[in-house]
């Protein structure tokens, strides 16, 4: 099982939409993660910050790549666009900073 977490910042005044459109995730969606994958995805929010901090597991690299691919992935980012910081304003995705693992108790 590959470990993966990342931070994510809402824009301001968009955290309370960020949550409310994860309160349930696209079904179609759902379906997507699990056949990539995807198990133990878990989504915090820092109160009194815009930060969102991001932990999944995955089941193979190269499968879980292969997400991107579907429309489903790729209109859940471009509509997550209008809540979180991206790159720049033609960004398709919002910015993830990827964070690497220093500990691991089992």
């Amino acid at each position: 099982m590959i470990r993966k977490a990342f931070v994510i910042h809402a824009k301001e005044g968009k955290i309370e939409e960020y949550i409310r459109h994860h309160n349930p995730i696209w079904p179609e969606l759902k379906e997507q993660l699990q056949r990539h994958g995807v198990t133990n995805y878990s989504i915090f929010y820092r109160e009194g910050s815009q930060q969102l901090f991001g932990y999944l597991e995955v089941e193979d690299e190269a499968l879980f790549e292969k997400l991107a691919e579907q429309e489903v992935c790729r209109r859940w980012w471009l509509l997550m666009t209008s809540f979180l910081e991206c790159e720049n304003e033609s960004s398709t995705k919002a910015k993830e900073e990827m964070l690497t693992e220093v500990f691991h108790l089992q």
